[in-house]
């Protein structure tokens, strides 16, 4: 690929970013996996989204004021890793459940899980390096019989 084709496929990528900010599908112009997975799971689940400076939760069920964190992961060729990103402040209990995406190179959604706040400690513990916990979507953490799949859900 010359120069000029990669600045193309730049291009194009950020009028397809710009597009989806604009239209209110992502809320910012970082890489849109986070976002784009906020934006479906609260519309598929009829969840109120937060603005970006909420503490520690990305939406609200106002029926019930449970409180949701929202993870997407878009595994590719290369990685096919579910590790999510880093959920800070763990122990202030910032959520009520996390809701975990898993997308497809194509962004089909290939899994999604509703995983209750209390469980996450059995699975997982605080790196200090990271500053908090990292979660990766283990058979040993699908399989527990309180983490639902919602895959379904969102489809």
């Amino acid at each position: 690929m010359n120069e000029k084709e990669i600045k193309e496929k730049l291009k194009a990528y950020a009028e397809i970013l710009d597009s989806l900010y604009t239209s209110g599908i992502v809320r910012t112009y970082n890489s849109p996996v986070g976002d784009y997975t906020e934006w479906l799971v609260s519309n598929k689940l009829g969840l109120e989204l937060q603005n970006n400076s909420a503490a520690g939760f990305d939406a609200l069920d106002k029926e019930n004021g449970l409180r949701y964190q929202i993870k997407g992961r878009w595994v590719n060729p290369k990685n096919q890793r579910k590790q999510l990103s880093v959920i800070r402040d763990y122990e202030k209990f910032p959520f009520d459940y996390l809701i975990a995406v898993i997308f497809s190179f194509d962004f089909e959604i290939t899994e999604a899980y509703l995983i209750p706040y209390e469980i996450i400690k059995k699975y997982f513990s605080y790196n200090k390096h990271l500053n908090g916990i990292l979660i990766t979507l283990t058979n040993k953490l699908i399989s527990d019989p309180q983490v639902k799949d919602i895959k379904s859900k969102l489809m």
